[in-house]
């Protein structure tokens, strides 16, 4: 991780944005990998296989001192530069946990105003009408499509080097990852025994829509565009 800790470093530097971190370049890196296999980039509904217009990422995002947890989706992930992702999550999380974002809040009023014995049939009734049937149900505070093709989650702001996480059926999203604590490790360097920071990124992926060959073909985009965003994306001024 020098790499991408000296370019973290670099983009936060040159930028009065919001503070990119380790979980905006994840971000970043697995939504070019799906501009890069758009054939991941899909949903599987009613037995079929339709492909995303978009490449889209959902973050997860721990509210009311975690003891809830929420999320928003960064539309077009693959044509956003590294600090428009920060600057557009930031808004988007803060107005998540002060009850400020339209999309969550509209979705928790729903929610709300079910019976609590009623929410596992109005879950499986939302995704079959969103997702095998395709409606738009964005006029009942639900937005189409709101996790996109991949969810992303940092268990590294709970002091977690590593973790695997469950797909999520109600959401659809073949591609799950968690991004672990960045730390000290010993590794090989030129011959020699060394310590460098690493990070570990667990991931879980839908194997009806998702071989071995795609996982591996895009999980090495993943961890090169994570090694070496110079080289990957770019300086960080012109991230793209």
């Amino acid at each position: 991780m020098r790499r991408a800790l000296a370019y973290l470093e670099e983009a936060n530097r040159e930028s009065a944005q919001a503070k990119a971190t380790v979980t905006h370049l994840v971000v970043k890196a697995i939504g070019r990998a799906l501009a890069e296999n758009p054939e991941a980039n899909a949903i599987i509904a009613r037995k079929q296989i339709y492909m995303r217009r978009s490449v889209d990422v959902y973050c997860q995002v721990a509210t009311e001192g975690g003891r809830d947890l929420s999320g928003v989706k960064v539309t077009s992930v693959d044509g956003k530069s590294l600090m428009e992702i920060a600057g557009e999550l930031a808004t988007r999380i803060d107005g998540v946990r002060s009850g400020r974002d339209p999309g969550s809040e509209r979705s928790k009023q729903v929610l709300t105003r079910i019976p609590h014995r009623f929410l596992g049939m109005l879950l499986k009734a939302v995704g079959f009408l969103s997702y095998d049937l395709l409606w738009d149900l964005s006029a009942f505070g639900i937005e189409f499509d709101q996790f996109g093709g991949a969810m992303v989650s940092n268990v590294g702001s709970f002091g977690l080097g590593h973790g695997l996480a469950p797909l999520v059926p109600i959401s659809r999203a073949p591609i799950v990852l968690l991004v672990g604590e960045v730390n000290d490790r010993p590794c090989v360097e030129n011959g020699e025994l060394a310590v460098a920071p690493h990070m570990t990124i667990g991931a879980t992926f839908d194997h009806r829509l998702i071989d071995g060959h795609q996982a591996g073909v895009m999980a090495k985009t993943v961890i090169a565009s994570v090694s070496d965003p110079y080289q990957a994306f770019g300086p960080p001024s012109r991230s793209s």
